[in-house]
């Protein structure tokens, strides 16, 4: 496995939802590469922070440049 396929199997991992050889395969990958463990890392706590906003803890400024921010997000 390479980091561009780990990063694509980041949220399945997360949610328990890789088939074992995928899954075996992401645990190596983790192993030997440190870039992808931070970028794992930053992602849980990601998941973290946000899990305890709530739509009335974001002000109306900051909602308008988030949606902004993703409006104007073009995948590669």
């Amino acid at each position: 496995m390479n980091c561009d396929e780990f990063v694509e199997l980041v949220t399945e991992f997360l949610d328990g939802a890789l088939p074992e050889d995928d899954e075996r395969l992401f645990i190596e990958h983790l192993a030997e590469c440190s870039g992808c463990e931070t970028y794992l890392d930053q992602f849980r706590q990601t998941i973290a922070t946000t899990g305890e906003l709530t739509p009335d803890g974001i002000s109306t400024d900051a909602r308008q440049q988030l949606l902004s921010a993703f409006r104007g997000f073009k995948r590669l």
